[in-house]
């Protein structure tokens, strides 16, 4: 494996671990618990963030010669967040799909995925390079380490509604960084750093729904 796919499955595996031990410590009322996030409990954050084993061998199967046309993380949140993208028209969908996963799975059942069975998968695709292409429903063709950058910015941002609705450590400081970096990565480089030391006050952020 190379350095990037190291490094998108070591934050990973970590990030999981961290869900793990949170919902490990879980008391049966704290799982209805609400998030920041509107109408979402605890147990739908829990089961909207959870690997899903079939996912990763659903990876492997789409994995193409084609070429890639999307080959990193920011460039899919401006796909996906831009007027009309996928981050805005699905989002009733992502939040009833959440809710119905979070009926269908206990709270062990959750545990285990983070602890258990996405490590597991996710140790199975150890071979796949980042620089690989997979066929994508949304993005058409785009690189496992996109969808790698992706995976853990959304692990990293979902810990932290966790967090601010039932307390816990901060997340691994090298997964915040990395969130940090793609997530200044997706606006126009001059809009940000105008507006990050205070030169306009255009409206840059936020930057993903």
């Amino acid at each position: 494996m190379t350095r990037q796919t190291d490094s998108a499955s070591g934050l990973l595996t970590e990030l999981w671990r961290s869900w793990a031990e949170r919902g490990a410590q879980l008391g049966p009322d704290d799982w209805s618990t609400p998030t920041r996030l509107p109408g979402w409990s605890v147990q739908a954050l829990f089961a909207h963030v959870a690997p899903d084993p079939a996912m990763f061998g659903q990876l492997r199967g789409a994995l193409t010669q084609e070429p890639a046309a999307v080959t990193g993380g920011a460039e899919v949140l401006r796909i996906y967040n831009r007027p009309g993208g996928v981050a805005h028209v699905a989002a009733p969908v992502v939040e009833e799909q959440a809710r119905q996963m979070a009926e269908a799975l206990s709270p062990k059942e959750l545990v285990d995925r983070f602890a258990v069975e996405g490590p597991e998968a996710l140790a199975g695709l150890a071979d796949v390079p980042p620089t690989a292409v997979v066929a994508h429903p949304m993005l058409g063709t785009v690189t496992f380490g996109a969808l790698g950058e992706l995976a853990v910015m959304e692990a990293t941002v979902h810990l932290l509604d966790l967090i601010a609705a039932v307390g816990g450590p901060p997340p691994p400081a090298a997964a915040l960084a990395a969130t940090r970096s793609l997530l200044a990565d997706v606006p126009d480089p001059v809009a940000f750093i105008e507006a990050a030391t205070g030169r306009t006050d255009g409206p840059v952020l936020p930057v993903m729904r």
